[in-house]
């Protein structure tokens, strides 16, 4: 844990997200000079990005991270660094997040960057690079089924389009289920009683098995950790193989998954 020593030495950066997907960050300087740079390194790995810093008001620092620059998927820890000084790792300020509720991506992928605060209290960005992707816009839980809607990027949905569920750590066969398609939206319906226990992943096949499969997945918004946010009401439904208890959830990844769990007698 981060002591209250460290905090309090600890710079912190407001940062402002714009309706391409790209992020501003502003630091707050508590005197130092010199040639400074912002510095993201991806989480368990050796790789990292730097952005220049520079004055954009008294005590104020400026770096950008336009949609333009490419940010692999993954967590990004934020750090400052003046001149050859250590980097020091960044605290989050005030966050503006607005523009990425009215978001409409274009082009062949879809880049998502949302800034967060760590349990450490420290900032660290989010970052998705999905081409193509499949929004989950709306989940509808009926008694025994699971109604999604959505929308996809970066691809045409064809007629032959369908929707598979995939069990996550077992080897039953995949089961593919039907998909009513619009210009680019999308839904399909998953009845629980189908399913034995188990985790199950869903993923778009937008123009049919000959094409990609693409996990279905929330990005779209400013919730960074779905996960404790948005939690669904299980079910319990009668199977073949006896009573289980079902609903769907978002992974640590913000993607679309089912939870199947036998219920004992």
């Amino acid at each position: 844990m981060t002591s209250p020593a460290s905090q309090a030495a600890q710079l912190r950066a407001d940062c402002i997200a714009d309706s391409a997907g790209g992020l501003t960050f502003d630091v707050t300087t508590h005197g130092g000079t010199g040639v400074a740079h912002l510095l993201l390194r991806r989480r368990d790995t050796h790789q990292e990005v730097s952005l220049p810093l520079a004055p954009a008001a008294v005590g104020r620092l400026r770096a950008a991270l336009p949609s333009s620059v490419a940010l692999p998927e993954g967590r990004w820890d934020a750090y400052a660094r003046v001149a050859d000084g250590e980097p020091r790792r960044l605290a989050p300020g005030v966050t503006d997040l607005r523009s990425l509720t009215a978001r409409t991506p274009t082009g062949s992928r879809v880049a998502v960057r949302i800034p967060y605060a760590t349990r450490q209290g420290n900032l660290s960005v989010r970052s998705w690079l999905r081409a193509p992707h499949a929004e989950a816009d709306e989940l509808r839980l009926e008694d025994a089924e699971l109604t999604v809607r959505g929308r996809v990027y970066g691809i045409r949905l064809g007629p032959d389009a369908c929707a598979e569920l995939r069990e996550r750590h077992g080897s039953r066969p995949v089961r593919r289920t039907g998909v009513a398609v619009g210009q680019a939206e999308f839904r399909l319906t998953v009845p629980y009683g189908a399913l034995r226990p188990g985790v199950w992943d869903l993923w778009l096949r937008p123009v049919g098995e000959a094409g990609p499969r693409v996990r279905i997945a929330r990005l779209l918004d400013d919730v960074a950790d779905k996960q404790p946010v948005l939690i669904c009401p299980r079910v319990r439904v009668r199977t073949p193989d006896g009573p289980v208890e079902a609903a769907p959830y978002y992974t640590r990844d913000n993607d679309l998954s089912l939870s199947v769990t036998a219920v004992t007698p």
